[in-house]
């Protein structure tokens, strides 16, 4: 005889498949919400980012007597002015950096195929190459490959203005009443569920608020430190491109562990261009900046807060990449933690239920 609850969960199973199956058939029905969601699920991500980073403020604003709605209007008002000092400031200085970059890509790969030239006819590293020398002729194709179509998409992000304009025209709108709804927000989304369980559900929202405001907030921190100790050293040993170099390591750094190797890689390439000398500089100023991040200014931060083995973070990284490539890679974390809180939650709600009704 089949047992009861072997039966229900096989059922479960035929019934979850069967709606799979049904949904693919009808696909051409959610295809118009699939599309929305392409559309809106950038700007959310930005929204929500930010919303992590500028909610301690607005709390702090409201805590003295200021309405939410005009601390946000206050908050944008002072965003404008720091994004008017950089455009002023900063910006004329990146493009050019930028531009250059583009434009130079030619007499870089040139350069490049010119130091490893060099490096053949070093003395002492000549004894342990290959006399054929092609060692240095395949790592000079693989790195002149890689200037060229870091080129190409560092160009690219020129060409996709309508993207930016749709992001930059939403995500502020959707902030705005994020940020003015507070704890509210989370509250509403409670009332979706049963009465039985909306306490539950809203003990793994505090939760995962707290999870991903930990989270974004200590990475924004640790990295914008990170990238001042950067630049810092890139303009003492004067390497070229430092301030584009510095924002590219910036945001590959929010990829946990894989990100600061990602971010080393450019640096050092367009440090041996230069001189093989300034390579090794470049290199010594990264770890000694990566040094101070994870000892120093990382534990300070974040304390115990991520609760995630190393094993873990790799293998989600990897899955991450084959997704959805860079921003998997930024956003599976974050992801993996809230999937984290909620199933502990499930598994915590069927334990309690199995102890109230033994069987």
């Amino acid at each position: 005889m089949i047992n009861h609850k072997f039966y229900r969960i096989c059922s479960a199973i035929l019934l979850l498949l069967l709606i799979v199956y049904l949904g693919d058939k009808v696909s051409f029905i959610f295809r118009p919400l699939t599309s929305l969601l392409h559309i809106v699920i950038v700007p959310l991500l930005v929204a929500g980012f930010f919303y992590y980073l500028l909610r301690p403020l607005v709390d702090f604003m409201e805590n003295h007597n200021i309405k939410r709605s005009v601390a946000v209007l206050l908050i944008y008002t002072a965003i404008a002015l720091v994004l008017g000092g950089f455009s002023v400031l900063v910006w004329p200085s990146l493009r050019e950096q930028l531009w250059n970059f583009v434009e130079d890509t030619p007499s870089l790969v040139t350069s490049l195929s010119n130091q490893l030239g060099e490096l053949k006819n070093n003395r002492f590293l000549s004894a342990y190459l290959p006399d054929d020398g092609e060692i240095l002729a395949k790592i000079s194709d693989y790195l002149s490959e890689g200037i060229t179509q870091v080129s190409d998409y560092v160009s690219g992000l020129f060409t996709v203005v309508s993207n930016v304009v749709i992001v930059l025209a939403t995500f502020p709108i959707m902030l705005y009443y994020m940020l003015k709804e507070g704890s509210k927000f989370g509250t509403n989304l409670t009332m979706l569920l049963p009465r039985a369980y909306r306490k539950d559900g809203e003990e793994a929202i505090h939760e995962i608020d707290e999870a991903l405001s930990g989270y974004i907030v200590g990475r924004v921190i640790v990295n914008v430190a990170l990238g001042i100790l950067m630049y810092i050293g890139f303009v003492i040993i004067g390497l070229p491109y430092a301030l584009l170099l510095t924002v590219v390591s910036v945001i590959l750094n929010f990829i946990p562990y894989v990100g600061a190797l990602l971010a080393a890689v450019p640096v050092v390439i367009v440090g041996f261009i230069e001189s093989p000398s300034m390579a090794i500089w470049s290199l010594v100023i990264i770890v000694v900046a990566q040094q101070i991040q994870d000892n120093l200014i990382s534990p300070y931060v974040y304390g115990k807060q991520l609760d995630i083995h190393p094993l873990t973070t790799v293998i989600l990284l990897l899955v991450g990449a084959d997704l959805w490539n860079i921003l998997g890679m930024i956003i599976i974390i974050p992801l993996y933690m809230i999937l984290k809180i909620i199933l502990r939650k499930l598994q915590q709600r069927v334990v309690e239920e199995r102890a109230e009704h033994p069987s």
